[in-house]
């Protein structure tokens, strides 16, 4: 897979090349704005902060497959960020992520990086019931279990690492950085 194929929409409806993020490291993520993970942006901006200038991009898509937790229009989910948040990194149209309306890009990624659970503890076990009733529905056209997974993409499109919500920010930072 080269994520360099697809093409994606912008808030504004216009259809944008991922090619155009060529020789960049991406961190793509499905988001949402009234998720236990929506804190996840502050970490987000700041890494963002940190490695734009290293050729670092984060492509968040938001997603309302996952309980309802971005039930917003794309420019309020978009307000929302820049105003309590303060994201600077681009945001992109409203996208399923599972099922027959998945975007390709996420059937993709998920396929070529499949989801293996939220890991131990508790608190990821209940996440882990919960993720696994709500995405019933979706069947083998699964490929996201929840809000705030992340892809990240080497230089060249190829996809190298998938995190899921519950996974430490440090690593996923620690990841990014030995990409650039």
């Amino acid at each position: 897979m080269n994520i360099y194929d697809h093409n994606v929409t912008a808030r504004d409806g216009s259809q944008i090349s991922l090619a155009d993020y060529k020789d960049k490291v991406l961190l793509v993520v499905n988001t949402a704005t009234g998720c236990g993970f929506t804190p996840q942006y502050e970490q987000l901006e700041a890494m963002y902060a940190k490695f734009r200038d290293q050729g670092f991009e984060i492509l968040d898509f938001p997603c309302n497959q996952f309980a309802d937790q971005a039930p917003g229009t794309d420019d309020e989910i978009h307000e929302f960020c820049t105003l309590k948040f303060g994201t600077e990194f681009p945001q992109f149209a409203k996208v399923d992520v599972n099922g027959p309306d998945a975007h390709p890009l996420f059937a993709e990624l998920g396929t070529e990086k499949p989801f293996v659970g939220f890991g131990g503890g508790l608190k990821n076990k209940a996440l882990e019931g919960f993720a696994k009733a709500n995405n019933k529905k979706f069947g083998d056209q699964c490929y996201v279990g929840w809000n705030f997974t992340k892809f990240l993409i080497d230089r060249q499109g190829n996809l190298v690492a998938r995190f899921e919500p519950t996974e430490d920010m440090a690593d996923v930072e620690a990841a990014v950085a030995a990409q650039l």
